[in-house]
Order: C-alpha cells, then sequence, then structure tokens
C-alpha cells in the first residue's frame, strides 16, 4: 500500500503527482505484467544473455 503525506495546504496535483512517482518507483505494475503470463527459465536466461550481448555490441561500437 502506498502512502502519500500531504500537507494541508498541498494541492491534489502534487499530491497526485507524488503518488505517481512513487507507484513508478514500486514497480509494482511491471510485476503484474510479469505474472499475467509464465515464461521457462531457459527462455528467460537467453533473454538475458541477448541483452547483454546487445550492450556489449553498443559499448565496443561494433553497432552502428
Amino acid at each position: 500500500m502506498l502512502i502519500i503525506d500531504s500537507k494541508d495546504c498541498e494541492n491534489i496535483d502534487k499530491a497526485l503527482k507524488k503518488y505517481k512517482k512513487k507507484f513508478e518507483k514500486s514497480r509494482v505494475l511491471l510485476q503484474l505484467r510479469e505474472r499475467q503470463s509464465f515464461t521457462k527459465p531457459s527462455v528467460r536466461r537467453r533473454t538475458e544473455v541477448l541483452k547483454a550481448v546487445y550492450k556489449q555490441q553498443l559499448e565496443s561500437g561494433k553497432l552502428d
């Protein structure tokens, strides 16, 4: 549960902005999307390896 401390004189827009920021940082939506479908551990590992290879190629300058 997210709790937002708002002062009496604080604008509702500022409180909403704080809530959105906290919600994004808590990564609740990301976890929900991950749980919607099951991915096999081998597929998850393969995607992690491909991402790592891509990042290394970007850093070394082999890609564009």
